[in-house]
């Protein structure tokens, strides 16, 4: 719930109530509160997935497929890409999650509005992934869901 929805329900419900402006920006904020902190921290927890992710993936040598080989498949291709976008906006996602949480500056509300965008990438990519493996399971690459939580025997 954003924080016009709350100052909506908060003037539509409290009209027998006299409060200032001020009483309600500090109500209103009082109930944004704890949904921010829980950004934050789920925030710091998928860097540091990212994090681990990126570092696995050099050290064990996996590699997403190239997008731009000349030698990779279509599907390998829009695999990469898929891929090559994900980890940029993630990137994108945290450079800006970090301004607005530790920089006030010139910025600020081009920033937000670039964060906000990942209300429709994340969704949009997490539909991508789980429809990609479904198709591999339903295709060449049987076991595939199973080889990414057991791993390869």
């Amino acid at each position: 719930m954003g924080k016009k929805a709350i100052l909506g329900a908060i003037e539509k419900n409290m009209q027998s109530i006299d409060l200032t402006n001020e009483q309600t920006i500090v109500t209103v904020k009082s109930i944004l509160d704890p949904m921010w902190q829980w950004h934050v921290y789920a925030a710091y927890v998928f860097f540091v997935i990212i994090a681990v992710r990126i570092i696995y993936m050099l050290v064990k040598g996996i590699r997403f497929p190239n997008p731009f080989s000349a030698n990779t498949s279509a599907k390998e291709k829009f695999q990469g890409f898929i891929y090559l976008l994900f980890y940029l906006f993630v990137i994108v996602s945290s450079i800006t999650g970090a301004y607005l949480k530790w920089w006030n500056g010139d910025l600020k509300d081009t920033m937000e509005t670039i964060h906000k965008w990942a209300i429709y990438w994340f969704p949009i990519f997490i539909i991508l992934h789980f429809g990609g493996i479904w198709l591999a399971e339903k295709t060449a690459q049987k076991g595939i869901a199973s080889k990414m939580i057991g791993g390869d025997d």
